[in-house]
């Protein structure tokens, strides 16, 4: 996650695009992607999943005692349940908790091509029925060991070559291009600050963003 150094959605997407390019065998064979996230996820944080999950981790009594009053002072529509989104502590404390989660995926179906930004993961194989079987194994592990669920409508499979939606970008096996809605809002956005002092900042923050991907032609619509 973005609190972690070195650890940002640019490192997750060029780490796509790299085993992108493994799974199609540079673009011989057809790269599948199982793409999920998790309903909710910040709000349905089990507090006392994490804290038992800490507990392995931390042996000094008093930071745990201090941890518990942390992330207990905290719930969402439940009691014991959820995170405040945005606290540098739950982003923290969720990259631990999803640990579990991601040496499950490593050990258990031994997922060589697995790519977890918070609780936006991929998984990428040839094989699409092997992806088709690892969805329930994956959909019962998040429930019984986490009390985490799978956000219902955010769970599909694609091939690399069609493009795959994933962290603000879509994704093909050599390039990525800005997703729509980010286009919209960013030229949206640039529109209705015209005449703001800090146009300039806004505008050059734009172009930094589109840097990472394929956007001459969205950088001279901006410049013109």
């Amino acid at each position: 996650m973005s609190c972690r150094f070195g650890k940002g959605t640019h490192k997750a997407v060029n780490r796509f695009r790299s085993f992108a390019y493994k799974v199609s065998q540079n673009h011989t064979r057809t790269a599948w992607v199982l793409k999920c996230d998790i309903r909710k996820f910040f709000a349905s944080i089990n507090q006392d999943t994490l804290l038992a999950v800490l507990d392995e981790y931390i042996p000094d009594k008093d930071i745990l005692t201090l941890i518990a009053n942390i992330v207990g002072s905290f719930h969402s529509t439940r009691v014991s349940v959820g995170l405040p989104l945005g606290n540098l502590t739950s982003q923290l404390f969720v990259n631990i908790y999803m640990n579990e989660f991601d040496q499950f995926m490593k050990h258990r179906f031994k997922a060589k091509y697995y790519i977890r930004y918070a609780d936006d993961f991929v998984i990428l194989s040839h094989d699409r029925k092997w992806l088709l079987e690892v969805i329930h194994p994956i959909r019962d592990f998040l429930w019984h060991r986490l009390k985490l669920q799978l956000h219902p409508s955010k769970v599909s499979i694609g091939t690399i070559a069609a493009g795959i939606d994933y962290l603000g970008w879509v994704n093909f096996t050599d390039h990525r291009v800005l997703r729509t809605v980010t286009k919209k809002r960013m030229f949206r956005n640039l529109a209705v600050k015209k005449y703001d002092e800090n146009y300039e900042a806004i505008r050059n923050s734009y172009i930094g963003l589109i840097s990472h991907g394929n956007g001459n032609k969205l950088k001279r619509r901006i410049f013109y």
